[in-house]
């Protein structure tokens, strides 16, 4: 139970709002000009070998060949020609390496022979200071991770999704190292779960910043007139995206929690149960959110629908009022030769009274039916 313990805190660590997700991104100038690979390790009982005793993949290999342990290769964005070397040396299956390579992968778990290939999508929220019809919310990433009885090789493609940090944090716990490479793969699954938590409650709170503007206002005066449906919208995609990082990988994570596996240790695989459900609560968030939007966007629209009626029908009740004056003067000008008012001392008085009369009764009955 220690054990268990010290791995959710390795894999774990608070993530707050302001580094939502991956803190500690790796730059692409850790890599050398002619290599992807970005680190290079042999671990055994848990420990990382100096890193003279395998500078290369392939001593990582002799090394865990000759003395047990296994290795952990990380590249970021390989080449067919710096993935190649690679591939041949740990045996990779050909169609998981056009995968790796060239990513925009589905989240999935495939075995090849003695090999498992997982694909992650990560999630990164992009920071805004007002969210407006054309804001980045989420910004995607992939880590594709092979593993084997002795090694593991993560692949990353994007901006984000750093692993240097959770590397760190595992070699400081060298009892998790010690299971093996079922271990680092559990961890990175933890690592990307943690990150869509981390997200779905910062995309919450936009939501619910569009949802009580868009209520702020009530129905008629003063109504929003669509002017939110943009932003709405773009929440709408942004959650989108987000849903094709969590839905496909429901079934990679019970795959992993619930089948036994001969490249997964027993310790490890009941703790892939933790991840599945943490996943699953992600899963109906996200759901959920799409569902809020799409209640909001259906009330912004009825509310620019109400404001737009709101204004026909006082168009419509000041042109009955100005109907009253044109109707009387069109009739006093035609012209006729036998009007007896038009020779009568009080006739423009009375002709204006009535105008007078007649608009002040119309404008107070439909002031009182709530028209103006």
């Amino acid at each position: 139970m220690s054990m268990i313990r010290d791995l959710r805190a390795v894999v774990r660590p608070a993530l707050r709002k302001s580094t939502p997700v991956q803190p500690g991104y790796e730059s692409t100038r850790d890599r050398s000009a002619t290599s992807a690979v970005v680190d290079c390790a042999v671990y055994r009982d848990g420990r990382r070998l100096p890193q003279a005793a395998c500078p290369t993949p392939r001593a990582a290999m002799r090394e865990v060949l000759k003395d047990g342990g296994f290795a952990w290769i990380g590249l970021h964005e390989p080449t067919e020609a710096e993935f190649a070397g690679i591939a041949a040396e740990f045996g990779l299956h050909p169609l998981a390496v056009e995968d790796a390579v060239h990513a925009h992968q589905r989240p999935k778990l495939e075995r090849y022979d003695d090999t498992l290939f997982a694909v992650f999508k990560t999630i990164h929220y992009v920071e805004h200071d007002e969210l407006t019809a054309t804001s980045e919310v989420v910004e995607t990433g992939e880590v594709m991770c092979f593993t084997g009885r002795d090694f593991v090789i993560t692949v990353r493609h994007g901006g984000q999704g750093s692993l240097r940090g959770l590397r760190h944090r595992l070699e400081d716990e060298p009892d998790l190292l010690a299971k093996g490479p079922s271990s680092v793969l559990h961890s990175i699954a933890d690592h990307v779960v943690d990150g869509y938590i981390a997200v779905a409650a910062a995309v919450q709170d936009d939501i619910d910043l569009v949802e009580s503007e868009v209520f702020a206002a009530p129905a008629g005066r003063g109504a929003p007139r669509g002017s939110d449906a943009g932003r709405i919208y773009q929440l709408k995609r942004e959650v989108l995206e987000f849903k094709r990082a969590v839905s496909p990988l429901m079934r990679p994570m019970e795959l992993l929690s619930e089948r036994p596996m001969r490249l997964v240790d027993p310790d490890i695989q009941k703790y892939f149960r933790d991840v599945a459900d943490h996943l699953a609560r992600v899963h109906e968030q996200v759901m959920g959110f799409d569902e809020l939007l799409n209640s909001i966007l259906q009330a912004n629209l009825a509310q620019a629908t109400v404001a737009q009626n709101e204004d026909m029908r006082k168009i419509t009740s000041w042109a009955a009022i100005i109907a009253v004056p044109t109707m009387i003067c069109g009739v006093y000008g035609m012209n006729f030769d036998h009007m007896p008012e038009l020779h009568w001392k009080y006739g423009y008085p009375m002709v204006m009274a009535a105008i007078f009369g007649a608009c002040f009764t119309i404008h107070r009955t439909l002031r009182r039916n709530g028209w103006l």
